[in-house]
């Protein structure tokens, strides 16, 4: 039997992939990528010819048996996403899940996440942490929101910058404009960039200054 391994690929600077990343993805009889044209790009960088499979949130439940199969018959399939660690905020659960109900040993290797950097930076308490990632888009999204009104633990947020703004103030009318919050966007990249400060402040920055990038929001939990 084969073995599925779970390889993080570099949130932006490509120095941040891993020695073991570029052997095992060399290694590998198939590699499944997000997108196949994005992690081109990376595999190319690293002069990884191997075979590559588009698998993402569209397709991963028609294609997980037949990637099963192959594993049980003994192929050593690498499972990558378009930046960071697969299964966090995009796909990988689905595949993973199906390997380990058959039985196939899956090796998650340690790598680039956007979210563990953003949270050492933010200056907020890391001890304990909850992880929300993207909000719904509409449909339960002040209901979610509702619910952490409790929350003591430092809270972090996946959000598109075209959407940022929105959220802020919504974290504002649920929680208070006066609680702390990092926004840490474009992490490892040129542009890189952690503004903090109370709600309202970082809302003020980010009016003057349009949003742009990947981001992460690091959210303080309620102080008693």
């Amino acid at each position: 039997m084969g073995k599925l391994y779970v390889v993080p690929t570099p949130v932006g600077n490509l120095e941040d992939m891993t020695f073991r990343a570029i052997r095992i993805l060399k290694e590998a009889d198939l590699i499944l990528a997000e997108d196949t044209r994005t992690s081109g790009i990376l595999l190319k960088h690293f002069e990884i010819k191997n075979a590559m499979m588009s698998h993402h949130k569209f397709n991963e439940h028609k294609t997980v048996d037949g990637i099963v199969n192959r594993i049980k018959a003994g192929e050593t399939v690498a499972l990558i996403s378009d930046a960071g660690t697969p299964a966090i905020s995009d796909p990988g659960f689905l595949v993973v899940r199906e390997c380990v109900r058959h039985g196939i040993e899956v090796q998650c290797l340690p790598g680039a996440t956007a979210f563990v950097p953003a949270l050492v930076a933010s200056g907020l308490p890391n001890d304990r942490f909850c992880f929300e990632g993207f909000l719904p888009q509409k449909k339960g999204r002040m209901n979610r929101l509702n619910s952490l009104v409790e929350e003591k633990r430092t809270m972090i947020f996946y959000e598109s910058p075209y959407r940022l703004l929105k959220t802020l103030g919504q974290f504002a009318e649920v929680f208070g404009a006066d609680r702390q919050v990092a926004v840490c966007r474009e992490i490892s990249k040129i542009h890189e960039e952690c503004v903090r400060g109370t709600l309202t402040e970082v809302m003020e920055h980010f009016t003057m200054n349009e949003p742009k990038g990947e981001i992460v929001v690091i959210l303080g939990g309620k102080i008693d």
